[in-house]
């Protein structure tokens, strides 16, 4: 009988790896699909390369971003979208 005694807390921790390490990362994959279907023509975004731009057009897995402030244009697939951002103030000061 003690040979099935170490199921039970293996069991317990595969529920607590997967309560702590996957289940999050799915839920943070899920926002970012989310994030991705959403974008349009004149949101402000940050590619995973850190460089920000304005989308000017969206065709199924591609985007178009034009870049602040000499405007060139560069062609960047979705994934590589890292973030949305927002236009900061630059008359305010942290």
């Amino acid at each position: 009988m003690s040979q099935f005694g170490g199921i039970p807390l293996l069991l317990l921790m595969f529920v607590a790896m997967y309560f702590l390490l996957i289940a999050p990362n799915q839920r943070k994959q899920k926002a970012w699909a989310a994030m991705l279907a959403a974008l349009k023509p004149g949101d402000r975004v940050t590619t995973n390369g850190g460089i920000r731009g304005v989308i000017l057009s969206v065709k199924d897995d591609v985007l178009i971003l034009r870049t602040q402030p000499d405007g060139v244009k560069l062609e960047f697939v979705k994934s590589s979208i890292a973030a949305v951002t927002t236009e900061e103030d630059p008359g305010k000061t942290s």
